[in-house]
């Protein structure tokens, strides 16, 4: 397989299909996955009610710094690939891939996150759903017939995603307006079945509880970066798209709090600390239904489908933005001739999740802290280039300008910077998030898979607009060479 590519793999473009709501449901549903479904119980039990509400409150103000930079540089360059195409411009190529395989490392991860998940929420609908033992994986016993739900869930979330952006944009939008009515009733069921006793004590654990919960912070907003990631298919103008970044981590942040607020109203934490998946039990115990515990489940289903959507679409744009630049081999740009999706992109990353049941429950944790890591590197890199191409390219045409002409808009990129260095280095030795060997493996492989890719990108190209045209004159120039050479 030729990875020097010489010029973009596949002449078939994108469609521009998707429209405000579109575009608001993908970044809204790419965040609201299944972890406030499982971890919300333990978020409460770290930090208590209110120590939780101040952690998640954090990570939203966070997310909404970074979300600003991303809205700004989306505006300006509303071109699929997101965060590949602001790095190619800010700081070349080498430093693009870097932040760009980090976004893609984060995405696959939580995909495949989502496809064991679906079983585990499956199981609690189904409690006879584990038939047919097949393995062990580090104490998680992996059952035939429970591995199947996750991976034709991912033939069908993969062929929806292959099937055209706007089909599968309909869908989203389908499922997302389900989770909003889950809200709602979670919402309802807090003021007429809840109790601001069960919410003591509103503090536990102290600065260590805190920092548990705002860990967690990366995982549960990744997926705002899906709309720049689908920007060249986005129909609404520039400006609005960067808007649109923005608003989606707001409403994610409001979500994220409701559902602490409520889910702490509803049970003692001695009571929500002892059950299978709290959010569940607690909305059960708010109208006193095991109906409506079941309920809020199909909910979480409802977030799994949202978020692995979401990603799945998002991570197979930037997969074929950096084949389309020669960083990736040819194959992955491919373009479907008739959908106008990068369909080899989206079967590489559904086979992934198609496998990942296989590797039984035990993945899910750590699923979730290797992905953490690379998802705040490349929020690192945006926060940096923001900053860059305010003083390299000041009069960059900027449909959305944050922080005006002045010094407002370094403001918010510093803090931007600062913030993310401050969350980066929540997961070193010694502090709150370090990782467990397993998850730091697979981080480790993620990366050293991509330093084979890395190396063969040139050095010598430098930032600039038309850093990907000439990144792909010299791939065409070392091609050349090297079948000189050859002859």
């Amino acid at each position: 397989m030729d990875r020097d590519v010489a010029t973009k793999p596949d002449d078939a473009s994108l469609l521009k299909v998707l429209g405000n709501w579109d575009v608001l449901a993908l970044g809204f549903g790419a965040m609201i996955g299944f972890g406030w479904v499982v971890l919300t119980g333990d978020w409460i039990g770290s930090a208590g009610t209110l120590g939780a509400v101040l952690a998640m409150a954090a990570g939203g103000v966070i997310m909404a710094v970074v979300g600003l930079t991303y809205a700004e540089l989306t505006a300006s360059m509303p071109k699929a690939g997101g965060e590949h195409n602001f790095l190619l411009r800010g700081m070349g190529p080498r430093w693009s891939f870097i932040g760009s395989w980090g976004i893609v490392g984060g995405y696959v991860t939580i995909v495949a996150f989502e496809a064991v998940a679906l079983p585990r929420t499956a199981l609690y609908l189904f409690p006879d759903l584990n038939q047919i033992h097949l393995w062990d994986v580090a104490g998680s016993e992996v059952y035939l017939t429970w591995a199947l739900v996750g991976s034709i869930a991912a033939i069908v979330i993969t062929t929806i995603n292959i099937l055209g952006v706007k089909f599968a944009s309909v869908v989203q939008t389908f499922v997302v307006v389900l989770l909003l009515v889950i809200g709602l009733m979670l919402v309802f069921g807090s003021f007429t079945g809840g109790s601001p006793d069960n919410m003591q004590p509103l503090f536990t654990g102290g600065v260590a509880g805190f920092f548990a919960v705002l860990v967690v912070v990366p995982f549960l907003f990744v997926g705002f970066d899906v709309i720049p990631q689908s920007a060249e298919e986005v129909n609404v103008p520039a400006r609005q798209i960067g808007r649109l970044v923005v608003i989606a981590v707001i409403l994610a942040t409001i979500f994220y709090l409701l559902v602490i607020v409520t889910t702490s109203s509803a049970m003692p934490p001695g009571d929500l600390g002892e059950a299978d998946i709290a959010t569940a039990d607690a909305f059960g115990a708010l109208f006193n239904s095991d109906v409506m515990a079941k309920l809020l489940i199909a909910g979480g289903i409802a977030g799994i489908l949202t978020s692995w959507n979401s990603l799945l679409l998002g991570a197979s744009r930037l997969m074929y933005s950096m084949a389309r630049s020669g960083m990736l081999p040819a194959w992955f740009g491919k373009v479907h001739p008739r959908f106008h999706t990068p369909v080899n992109a989206l079967l590489f990353i559904g086979g992934l999740s198609f496998l990942a049941p296989f590797l039984g429950e035990a993945m899910l944790g750590w699923l979730v802290d290797s992905g953490s890591p690379s998802i705040v590197i490349a929020y690192l890199l945006v926060a940096i280039v923001f900053l860059v191409l305010r003083r390299r390219e000041p009069d960059m045409d900027r449909p959305l300008r944050i922080g005006g002409k002045g010094q407002g808009g370094l403001l918010i990129g510093g803090a931007a910077v600062v913030l993310c260095t401050g969350l980066l280095s929540l997961y070193l030795p010694g502090m709150p998030a370090f990782l467990d060997p397993q998850p730091w493996l697979l981080f480790g492989g993620w990366w050293v898979l991509g330093l084979f890719f890395l190396f063969r990108i040139p050095t010598g190209v430098a930032p600039g607009e038309d850093a990907e045209h000439r990144l792909l004159e010299e791939l065409r120039q070392r091609r050349t060479s090297a079948g000189s050479g050859g002859r």
